[in-house]
């Protein structure tokens, strides 16, 4: 491909709306273009280095045994309120009516509609397992789209779908995809780290993210530094092994004046002691009814844990009125001292003798509380976000934060939708049981600037060689030399026969120019002809990652491309 005949149109400056390095580059190396917000467009060479992500993705799903598919975008609300998505998903849907005035749906996901054609079209355990995937567009009403493909409108996934007879069986097929997708991040040249995550609105018994670490990362993980453990914040189990007794502890409780003070950090520093001496009373409304949180002043409550904990199908923060009448104080003052609701605590309260609480009266506080002396304790659990220094589950590793960008998500899903959808099987003796599912998805759009976040530096892009749009550049100095185009167009030939894929940079500009755009644009292999370089019977070779170019005579220039092109992709293996 001559570059006279692409549509590659780079930039010099910076786009101002662009926040992040990947994005940056994405628009200055003419690989997409922004329609409106959270909506892009892929030029010539982003639309190819997409499609070698999707293939990469496809021969892994195939070799896992999983068969591809397609299906609508559009869903009728029906199968939606049949899982209960409608409503609990009702936030990031896209919603239409046709011109009957049926409501449908712009497809988020596809759990609903993969069961739903499973139950019509299996019945039998000899039809079991299988497994269904698609590489398809899905639409969701992001609150802020940002960073690009990273938080999207519209974005491009891979999703699959496993059947099973049995919880045991479900795993299997739940590690083939594991190991499929850590396939898959290796020959896309992508580290990506897979971490415990929470399940979510998905539902089931557990799910592993695949995290990209990246500094400007949405996502907070926690890693042990001996490598035992890593998790999203969400997921992380830690445990604190930080001194429990603070001064005063031997003291009875002892009432101080905190005016107009009530947040954790002015109180710190009003009576002069640790954040983490404080206890923080948080009231929450569990189906409606009020219940006592209690947790260290450092640390912040994990909703999600507290869900799984109080098991309530509603859960939110108590309103200020709430707060009022249980406790008889203004926010911020709320303590577990003569509370008549129900109290839970974190376990890192567990011992705690000399702390500060609330003291259900505005502007005071009281000082010297023993949990164990003043208070009545319902119940221990882990309710708090864990964070840095923490022990690791094995309490020998210590946990790292880190950011990252997650790229891909498996779950095991259980039965909650194939019983909501009526997806059954027969077994050997004809008795019906609900199918155990799986569900793996992979942001497709999402990975590919996901490589270019982790992989490039100030001069632009640095492909691994199984995404680039071309493997090989060819930069012909002057285009005008009939030679130094004979040149670049036998070796384009005879790299193209042997399936490397290589672009001629024929434009008539500077070779300064042409070199900063090589750069820019990142490909993993340079090849430069010009007239001196012929006149003694060589071409200049140069990988992306050189600081250097090589010297290669002409005659041997196909072959020492070749074996560099096969050195970059058993890299990659």
């Amino acid at each position: 491909m001559l570059w006279t005949k692409s549509h590659i149109p780079t930039l010099k400056e910076v786009p101002q709306d662009a926040e992040i390095a990947s994005h940056q580059l994405m628009l200055r190396a003419g690989l997409i273009r922004r329609l409106g917000s959270g909506l892009y467009t892929f030029l010539p060479l982003g639309f190819r280095a997409l499609r070698k992500v999707e293939a990469i993705v496809r021969d892994e799903m195939d070799r896992a045994g999983a068969l591809e598919v397609l299906m609508p975008a559009m869903h009728p609300r029906e199968i939606w309120d049949r899982s209960g998505r409608y409503e609990s998903l009702k936030n990031v849907m896209f919603r239409i009516k046709d011109r009957q005035d049926r409501e449908l749906v712009l497809g988020p996901t596809h759990e609903e509609i993969i069961t739903d054609l499973v139950a019509r079209e299996i019945n039998s355990y000899k039809q079991l397992p299988c497994n269904f995937y698609q590489i398809q567009t899905k639409f969701r009403d992001e609150i802020r789209p940002r960073f690009g493909l990273m938080r999207g409108k519209e974005f491009i996934m891979k999703d699959a779908y496993s059947f099973d007879v049995s919880s045991e069986a479900a795993d299997e097929s739940y590690a083939k995809m594991y190991q499929a997708y850590v396939n898959i991040f290796r020959r896309c040249g992508l580290h990506a780290m897979p971490v415990d995550a929470d399940t979510g609105d998905m539902g089931g018994s557990s799910s592993h993210e695949f995290m990209v670490p990246s500094d400007s990362g949405e996502d907070a993980i926690l890693e042990a530094d001996d490598g035992s453990y890593a998790a999203n914040l969400e997921r992380a189990e830690g445990y604190c092994d930080l001194p429990n007794e603070f001064p005063g502890s031997e003291n009875p409780l002892e009432e101080v004046a905190t005016p107009n003070v009530g947040k954790i950090e002015d109180v710190a520093a009003f009576l002069n002691v640790e954040k983490r001496q404080l206890v923080k009373t948080i009231l929450y409304l569990a189906d409606e009814k009020p219940v006592a949180v209690l947790l260290p002043g450092d640390r912040e409550i994990n909703e999600i844990k507290l869900g799984k904990v109080l098991k309530a199908a509603t859960l939110e923060p108590a309103d200020p009125e709430t707060i009022r009448k249980t406790t008889g104080a203004e926010v911020g003052f709320a303590g577990p001292v003569g509370l008549n609701i129900p109290l839970i605590a974190d376990r890192t309260l567990e011992g705690l003798r000399g702390g500060v609480i609330g003291a259900n009266k505005t502007d005071a506080h009281l000082r010297n509380f023993d949990l164990a002396r003043d208070s009545a304790i319902n119940e221990f659990h882990d309710i708090a976000c864990a964070k840095a220094g923490d022990l690791a589950p094995n309490r020998k590793g210590r946990f790292i934060e880190k950011r990252g960008v997650e790229v891909g998500h498996v779950f095991k899903l259980g039965t909650k939708y194939s019983v909501a959808l009526g997806a059954n099987f027969l077994d050997e003796n004809g008795k019906s049981h609900p199918m155990v599912m799986g569900c793996y998805g992979i942001g497709v759009s999402r990975t590919l600037q996901a490589i270019i976040e982790q992989s490039h530096d100030e001069n632009g892009i640095i492909w691994p060689a199984s995404v680039a749009p071309y493997t090989v550049l060819i930069t012909v100095l002057n285009p005008k030399d009939e030679a130094s185009m004979n040149e670049a167009t036998q070796l384009a030939d005879t790299l193209e026969a042997q399936g490397v894929d290589v672009l001629v940079d024929d434009r008539k500009e500077r070779p300064g120019f042409k070199f900063k755009d090589a750069d820019l644009l990142g490909f993993p292999l340079r090849v430069t002809i010009g007239e001196r370089g012929l006149a003694k019977g060589i071409v200049e070779l140069k990988p992306r990652t050189a600081s250097e170019f090589s010297e290669v005579p002409v005659q041997q220039a196909a072959e020492t491309v070749l074996d560099a092109v096969r050195e970059l992709r058993e890299g990659l293996k």
